[in-house]
């Protein structure tokens, strides 16, 4: 599922402008303009980073996953050996920070079902989930510069020997602070009717202002177009 997104030589990989925008647009539905490819400041998907963490070290029992680079088509990222915590790096530089506990299973199965599920999950929760979660507190994003930065997430498996899962979404929870905010959207992960796990992605927002419905729905229609006009051929 991921080759078409990725280039690797021995421990290294490099994600084009082409390969971020596509697999945003393609596999998560994700249509943030800074991973359009032609984008002034173009990131690569942190989804597609975790998929490739997945896809390298397995799926643990308990993992933990901290943004902390952001990552370009310039990128050269180094994939270390597997350990209990380890840091992908690029240039001596910290990009992504891994920690796991527990049993991995390496089923290709529950691994893809996994992957698919959350990016299709993660990558549709703007504006569907964000703005009626901020606008319960009478507050927005800025339309102008919708600053919302992918900053960590988490996985707990209660029992990792399962072949899939689906993911059902939970409670979201937003706070802020003046014109920053903090995003924590839980889901869980089902495997034939039981709950088998759960998890957590956490999102800083900024530029953070009070609540207009006309700029939301403004917001909302330029976002429905962008889709329209850049979603990728079948």
């Amino acid at each position: 599922m991921l080759e078409p997104y990725y280039q690797q030589q021995a421990n290294q990989i490099t994600i084009t402008r082409e390969q971020g925008s596509s697999f945003a647009k393609g596999v998560a539905d994700d249509y943030n303009p800074l991973h359009d490819v032609d984008a002034k400041k173009f990131c690569v998907p942190g989804d597609l980073l975790f998929s490739l963490v997945l896809k390298h070290y397995g799926l643990s029992e308990n993992m933990q996953f901290s943004f902390v680079g952001m990552v370009d088509e310039t990128t050269v990222l180094t994939f270390p050996e597997g350990s209990a915590q380890f840091d992908i790096m690029a240039n001596d530089k910290v990009m992504l920070s891994v920690t796991r506990k527990g049993e991995t299973s390496t089923c290709s199965s529950l691994i893809n079902s996994l992957t698919t599920n959350y990016v299709e999950f993660s990558g549709t929760t703007f504006p569907h989930v964000i703005i009626p979660l901020m606008g319960e507190q009478a507050v927005m994003i800025n339309p102008a510069r919708p600053m919302v930065i992918y900053e960590s997430m988490s996985i707990q498996m209660d029992d990792i020997s399962v072949s899939e899962v689906s993911l059902e979404a939970d409670k979201p929870e937003f706070s802020y602070d003046g014109k920053r905010g903090k995003i924590n959207l839980r889901f869980n992960l089902i495997a034939n009717g039981i709950k088998v796990g759960f998890g957590e992605k956490h999102m800083l927002v900024s530029g953070i202002r009070e609540y207009c419905q006309q700029t939301v729905d403004e917001l909302i229609t330029y976002y429905n177009n962008r889709k329209l006009t850049l979603k990728p051929a079948c």
